[in-house]
């Protein structure tokens, strides 16, 4: 699958429950989306606080799930094509030099 179809698959469930409606509590604009992007990006740091242990693999999987729905709803909200962004970026990255 890729991320064109994970979109899509993402887009039905936001659509089941309702939040693309006007009066949704969970309006999916740009800025709500990057909160909860930051949100769920700091839900994956907490797994590893206090601890020099590794998470459980099934808690990490379920917390960078959340980080990628809302990075693909971010996306597609904002009309970035994400794949070729981080083929964009990927070039770039190419060229820059890190000591």
């Amino acid at each position: 699958m890729d991320l064109t179809e994970l979109t899509e698959k993402m887009h039905v469930f936001v659509d089941a429950k309702g939040w693309y409606e006007p009066d949704s509590p969970r309006p999916q604009t740009a800025r709500n989306l990057a909160a909860s992007l930051a949100i769920e990006a700091a839900e994956v740091l907490t797994l590893y606080q206090w601890t020099d242990q590794e998470p459980l693999p099934e808690d990490l999987a379920m917390e960078l799930a959340d980080v990628t729905l809302y990075l693909l709803q971010l996306a597609s909200v904002s009309d970035v094509n994400l794949e070729k962004a981080v083929l964009d970026k990927l070039a770039v990255n190419y060229e820059r030099h890190w000591e």
